[in-house]
């Protein structure tokens, strides 16, 4: 339901008032005889127009495609290059994942003083460039260094991935 205009409170008569809605009609219709030339020819763009933008997307489609399949072949190497890896250095797998293990709790203690050093002078960063450049030139290169070490170890150490069996039904 529309919701009714309120009279005007200045007086001014409601028929003064420009219309709130509008109506359009959006019919067919009709088309005169001069005009049927005109709308064929744009139907005929048209259509034209939305041929062309189904094949451009059934490229693009396609592009995709072969995004997918280069990059999943990228990533099945670097998978049986890493299992190889494993399977021919159990041992330093194993420590690789012990290493991962204790590190993290390292790192988590870490990042817990970082985060509480930076709530202790977040007014200094926000007052003094200096002060945010001495921060993140003490402890950047180290977060860094120590992100890339964890990360190395929880990959080489992460357990070989099962074979997929199939399920029985």
């Amino acid at each position: 339901m529309l919701p009714t205009p309120h009279p005007p409170q200045d007086g001014t008569p409601m028929s003064d008032v420009p219309p709130i809605f509008s109506q359009f009609d959006i019919s067919a219709g009709t088309v005169a005889a001069g005009n049927r030339q005109a709308v064929s020819g744009d139907l005929a763009e048209t259509n034209r127009l939305l041929h062309d933008l189904v094949m451009a997307q059934h490229r693009s489609n396609e592009l995709l495609v072969e995004l997918v399949n280069q990059v999943s072949q990228q990533q099945r190497q670097r998978m049986a290059e890493l299992k190889a890896w494993k399977e021919a250095n159990p041992q330093l797998a194993k420590a690789c994942r012990h290493a991962a293990e204790s590190l993290s709790k390292v790192h988590t203690e870490f990042l817990s003083s970082l985060a509480q050093e930076a709530a202790d002078n977040a007014d200094g960063f926000s007052d003094s460039e200096y002060a945010l450049g001495e921060f993140i030139d003490r402890y950047g290169p180290r977060l860094a260094h120590f992100n890339g070490v964890l990360q190395l170890f929880a990959q080489l150490g992460a357990p070989l991935p099962q074979p997929e069996t199939p399920a029985d039904g």
